[in-house]
C-alpha cells in the first residue's frame, strides 16, 4: 500500500489541563501518513481519484481549530476517527506534536496508528 502524507500542519487550539492553557491558542503540529492505492490517480492523472491531501487538511484545520480537548491524546484520536470515516483510507499514522510544552524539549505529543 502505499502512503499520501501531510507535514507539520500548523493548526492552533485550545489545548491543555492547565486553567492558564485554557484561556489561549496554542500552536500544534501534525504529521499524518495514509495509506491509499496510488496506482488509480496514477494511471488517470485526475485528482478525483487521489487523496485530496488538501481536503483532508482543510477539514482538520475546521476541526481542531474549533475544539478544545484537554490532552493532546483525545485530540489525536478524534482526528484519527474523523479522516478514516471522511476519506477513503484504509490506514493512517498520526503524529501530534505540541511544541514549546516542555521546557528544553522541541516538542512534545503522541503518535498513534488506526485502521478501519
Amino acid at each position: 500500500m502505499d502512503n499520501v502524507f501531510i507535514e507539520a500542519l500548523e493548526i492552533e487550539t485550545v489545548i491543555g489541563i492547565y486553567d492558564w492553557e485554557r484561556t489561549i491558542r496554542q500552536p500544534l503540529l501534525f504529521d499524518i501518513e495514509m495509506a491509499f492505492d496510488n496506482r488509480v490517480p496514477a494511471a488517470s492523472d485526475d485528482i478525483v481519484d487521489t487523496l485530496d491531501y488538501k481536503a483532508v487538511s482543510k477539514r482538520l484545520i475546521t476541526f481542531v481549530s474549533a475544539s478544545e480537548f484537554g490532552l493532546v491524546e483525545t485530540l489525536a484520536e478524534r482526528c484519527a476517527e474523523l479522516i478514516l470515516a471522511e476519506f477513503p483510507v484504509a490506514q493512517l499514522r498520526l503524529k501530534l506534536s505540541k511544541p514549546g510544552a516542555v521546557r528544553g524539549a522541541k516538542a512534545v505529543g503522541v503518535i498513534i496508528e488506526r485502521s478501519r
